[in-house]
């Protein structure tokens, strides 16, 4: 990405791909690869360098639209990022008002029980991080269990006993699955939230907070 920076302000942001005049001259697109950057300086054109110093990880933060500089005395045009918003952890629900419910638009009595509801009967607005990871979690367990029931499904038409380590595996990955949500559910904000998914290396041992499913030897 270049910009062209004329009297001192960026005026525009040409992608490098087609000519560009500036002033009375006309200029081949071949400027962009051919000419070196000190030559593209001296017409006013400058590649964008970005500074990712404030960028977050889109999958736990809302970042910024770039902010662009021009600094004259370093002969540099710098695109940076604002500071970026966590995303919400928690589910965000609308709470009926007594015009709602006088109006129809709030659930009856039963939407406790539906999944876009929340205990108390109010329309979840936006889900959170927090159920999500727990549906991430809930889709791995169901992935790493669905290929042994089978075993459960002979056991339970024929009587032929499955293997006491099968059932013993699948018991500790369905409380591997608790457990994990359970911390999940207990992370008070969105660093205690991100610190159970990053992994570390400790004595040669890669591991993180909320561990991992067992394996099947």
């Amino acid at each position: 990405m270049f910009a062209v920076v004329t009297d001192g302000s960026i005026t525009s942001f040409p992608h490098g791909n087609k000519g560009i005049q500036i002033g009375d001259i006309k200029y081949p697109a071949a400027i962009y690869t051919l000419w070196s950057e000190a030559e593209r300086n001296a017409i006013g054109i400058y590649t964008v360098e970005i500074d990712d110093t404030n960028r977050k990880d889109e999958g736990w933060y809302i970042n910024t639209n770039h902010t662009y500089t021009y600094d004259a005395d370093a002969g540099t045009v710098t695109a940076t990022y604002g500071s970026a918003t966590a995303k919400a952890i928690a589910d965000v629900s609308e709470v009926w008002t007594q015009a709602d419910i006088d109006a129809g638009r709030a659930p009856d009595g039963t939407s406790a029980n539906d999944p876009m509801n929340d205990s108390d009967g109010n329309q979840i607005i936006t889900r959170g991080l927090k159920y999500g990871k727990n549906q991430i979690i809930d889709n791995q367990c169901a992935g790493l269990l669905k290929h042994s029931d089978w075993r459960v499904i002979r056991e339970q038409e024929t009587g032929d006993a499955m293997d006491s380590d099968w059932k013993t595996w699948r018991t500790n990955v369905r409380k591997k699955c608790n457990s994990m949500q359970t911390q999940i559910t207990n992370a008070a904000n969105i660093d205690a939230l991100v610190a159970l998914f990053t992994y570390t290396t400790t004595d040669g041992v890669t591991s993180r907070p909320l561990g991992n499913f067992p394996v099947k030897s």
